[in-house]
């Protein structure tokens, strides 16, 4: 017996309309389809320069040689867009060989993680060793879950539905250049490994789109009576940090001045393959920290003031505007707790530089933050890194920067520093306050202030990003 079925492809298939024994057959096809999908595991579509950099470093006389992914995860596909080795301690380079030392993987996968834009991120973990591939994967897994969990530790977000946990391992025999490409799900510790498709392709970022947006920051953060102890005084930030980033997540996100339904594709309407560019405001209102505010002593207050530049990169696989969205807030609460964590260090040390002196005034201290810098990567595309540049370091330092962190060669004039413009501080008016504390407010109506001005926004950012520290 024969059964055809046809139907318009322009409606959508009624299934009521079918013989029972037909859904039935459908049904299996979609849970053989579901398995199939679970046992091949993600596929990776992966920048065909890395491919070229992976086999320099096979060539190599070091073994093992170590190093992160970094790409962007979508429930969809995956994608790899470069590929950073971890650099070699120049103490132990003799001593290193044969073993992988996880404190300076992580380490490096926190510190390049800092120089990613919104959209970008560290995804896995390579190896190019020909040491048994066994005991390969069993290193890989090992520096995975260690790299997730100090990169996590640094996230100021909550976690979304939609975030993809799989991350990449990649061994690489650098004698006969075999493949092994397996992936982990970094949120179940006791988490097996899948095997994952990994295909490289040319032109990969070339129509990825951007979304930018600058915005002006004022915060105050309390700090602690005992800011003796590093740990205080950092928990204490993130504590300040994470309320103020909970307003961010909460904000209302406009897309070239619209608010554009969550699932709605970004880039529809667009012609494809071409390169999209998109500006972002960002509008959160008060009425939630005034409300939860209570009264609290401090030892002292943290105010961060300034205007910052924020992107993010969103891949070409019909990006929905809810991704947009997400990767942007997150850039910016990002860049903003990297440039506070950045400063902790030089506010301790000079803490502690004025231990034994008269400490009944009242002090106020100013600190530049450093600013951001973007460097393109060299791929057809929009993509760029970022770094941080102190007032009293040179172009030089960045690029230095560059190549020992992510093993980029930049010249100078490659660098992007309009983004965010210093200016230089000719004078400050210190004056006594009382101490601060944290006030029980009156209830006010609902009032949106916007953080991110597409126009006005010029000469917010001409202004450095300052850090005043009150010491009462």
């Amino acid at each position: 017996m024969h059964f055809f079925c046809f139907w318009s492809a322009d409606e959508p298939l009624d299934l009521s309309k079918l013989p029972a024994f037909l859904v039935e057959v459908l049904a299996t096809v979609l849970l053989l389809l579901n398995i199939f999908h679970e046992i091949m595991g993600r596929g990776y579509i992966v920048q065909d320069d890395v491919e070229g950099y992976l086999s320099k470093l096979c060539e190599q006389k070091a073994d093992p040689v170590t190093g992160l992914l970094i790409g962007q995860s979508s429930t969809q596909r995956d994608f790899v867009v470069m590929a950073i080795r971890t650099p070699q301690k120049e103490e132990s380079a003799a001593a290193a060989r044969n073993s992988v030392d996880k404190e300076w993987v992580t380490e490096h996968a926190r510190q390049v993680s800092r120089m990613l834009p919104g959209g970008l991120s560290v995804v896995g973990v390579f190896i190019i060793t020909d040491a048994d591939a066994k005991d390969a994967l069993t290193t890989l897994r090992q520096l995975l879950f260690a790299v997730e969990n100090l990169i996590s530790s640094e996230h100021l977000w909550d976690p979304a539905d939609d975030d993809v946990t799989d991350c990449v391992t990649l061994h690489i025999n650098p004698k006969t250049r075999k493949t092994v490409c397996r992936t982990f799900d970094i949120k179940d510790p006791k988490s097996v490994a899948k095997p994952a498709d990994w295909k490289y392709q040319s032109g990969l970022c070339s129509s990825w789109a951007t979304v930018s947006c600058s915005l002006n920051v004022d915060m105050l953060l309390p700090l602690p009576n005992n800011r003796t102890s590093t740990g205080n005084m950092e928990e204490c930030l993130k504590e300040g940090l994470k309320a103020w980033a909970h307003q961010i997540e909460s904000g209302l996100c406009l897309i070239d001045g619209k608010r554009l339904p969550e699932d709605s594709e970004l880039t529809v309407g667009q012609r494809r393959n071409v390169r999209q560019t998109y500006t972002a405001q960002l509008l959160i209102t008060t009425e939630n920290k005034r409300l939860t505010d209570v009264i609290e002593q401090c030892g002292g207050s943290v105010s961060v003031t300034g205007a910052i530049h924020s992107r993010a990169y969103l891949h070409s696989n019909k990006p929905k505007a809810r991704l947009a969205e997400k990767l942007l807030k997150r850039d910016v609460v990002s860049t903003v707790a990297t440039r506070v964590q950045m400063m902790l260090e030089e506010l301790l040390a000079s803490d502690q530089e004025s231990k034994g002196s008269c400490r009944d005034k009242q002090q106020k201290e100013l600190f530049c933050l450093p600013h951001r810098i973007f460097c393109p990567l060299k791929v057809s595309g929009p993509l760029c890194v970022c770094d941080y540049q102190f007032s009293d370091e040179g172009l030089s330092e960045v690029t230095e920067r560059l190549k020992e962190m992510l093993d980029i060669d930049a010249a100078e004039e490659d660098l992007d520093t309009r983004q965010e413009m210093t200016f230089e501080i000719t004078g400050c008016d210190i004056t006594p306050e009382p101490t601060q504390e944290k006030v029980e407010a009156p209830e006010h109506k609902k009032n949106y202030i916007g953080v991110a001005m597409a126009t006005a926004v010029a000469l917010l950012a001409t202004a450095a990003s300052m850090l005043y520290l009150n010491d009462i």
